[in-house]
């Protein structure tokens, strides 16, 4: 994570955006008022937002929870994909 003021990511824009979008650096803009931004990359953006969709209700929770502990005890099956 990079902190940096208003004046040093305006000056600088290009290279920060290329952090974001490149590096998946998250850039927080210091402001005056201390009404601070975060820019991050879009794809990772939408990550974080699938993540809370499937993560907002119970059933869902537990049913992810109890698929990644089957995975950790090698507990799959492993099929061939079809193709058409």
């Amino acid at each position: 994570m990079k902190v940096v003021n208003y004046s040093e990511f305006r000056n600088n824009l290009t290279q920060n955006l290329n952090a974001v979008n490149e590096d998946k650096e998250i850039v927080i803009v210091s402001r005056t008022q201390g009404k601070n931004v975060v820019v991050m990359d879009l794809d990772e953006y939408n990550s974080i937002q699938e993540t809370f969709h499937l993560m907002s209700t119970k059933a869902n929770r537990k049913r992810l929870e109890e698929a990644a502990a089957e995975m950790n005890k090698n507990k799959f099956i492993k099929n061939k994909l079809i193709e058409k």
